[in-house]
């Protein structure tokens, strides 16, 4: 039933499936010539993915201490901040890159949006989930001495998740240098810009060139992060 609703053909790929390694065996055989082209798409690239990174993460901090059960005794308030990460969330980033196109006008201004709200949802996420599992004792401790929410936090509870948001900002890091790459599809510019490019024209020694940049800059920065996270951890 699921081939029939499908439409799958297996002599397609019988027919056409050869053409695969036709196209692989080009792409491993990287033009380099073409790599000048490659530089300042891939530096729109990257500054898209740092900047985005550092403003969405730097939102989600204050942002996840509303969220989290244990800092926030509002209920409604901390169920409408889940509800709101939610359906950010659920926007795939190419999604919310092709609104930014739309609002911004086509560039790395509208990848760079499109990352940091990205980057928001997640971090936010995943922190108000971490500040949930604190120990809570010298919190409770300080707003019983008379100290705001603010001070008891900053004293008592951000020593504590600081390690887990770096980490949590630098495996970001490393998620948005590879969204960012395609990003270029929607007009958000970076590399997918060339990609697109490079694909519609068959230039596949071209394509190649550029995944090969893009191949190292993503183990430099995977390995920097990793390297990074364990150290703070």
């Amino acid at each position: 039933m699921s081939i029939l609703l499908t439409g799958f053909d297996i002599g397609i790929i019988i027919r056409r499936g050869y053409q695969f390694t036709v196209i692989l065996k080009q792409i491993f055989q990287p033009d380099f010539s073409y790599f000048p082209k490659v530089i300042s798409p891939l530096l729109d690239t990257i500054k898209m993915s740092i900047l985005g990174s550092v403003l969405g993460a730097t939102l989600a901090l204050p942002f996840s201490v509303v969220a989290s059960t244990n800092i926030n005794r509002s209920g409604w308030i901390v169920a409408l901040c889940r509800f709101l990460l939610n359906i950010i969330r659920t926007l795939p980033t190419l999604v919310i890159a092709k609104f930014a196109a739309l609002i911004f006008g086509l560039g790395t201004f509208a990848g760079t949006v499109a990352i940091t709200v990205f980057t928001f949802g997640v971090v936010s996420k995943m922190m108000y989930e971490a500040i949930e599992t604190i120990d809570m004792g010298a919190f409770e401790a300080m707003e019983s001495a008379g100290g705001d929410k603010f001070q008891s936090f900053r004293t008592a509870c951000f020593p504590q998740i600081l390690p887990t948001y770096l980490s949590y900002c630098l495996y970001s890091l490393e998620m948005n240098i590879r969204a960012a790459a395609i990003l270029g599809y929607v007009g958000a510019g970076g590399l997918g810009l060339l990609i697109n490019e490079r694909v519609g024209w068959r230039d596949y020694t071209g394509l190649g060139m550029v995944l090969l940049s893009l191949f190292v800059v993503v183990f430099i920065i995977e390995n920097t992060s990793q390297y990074l996270r364990k150290k703070l951890s």
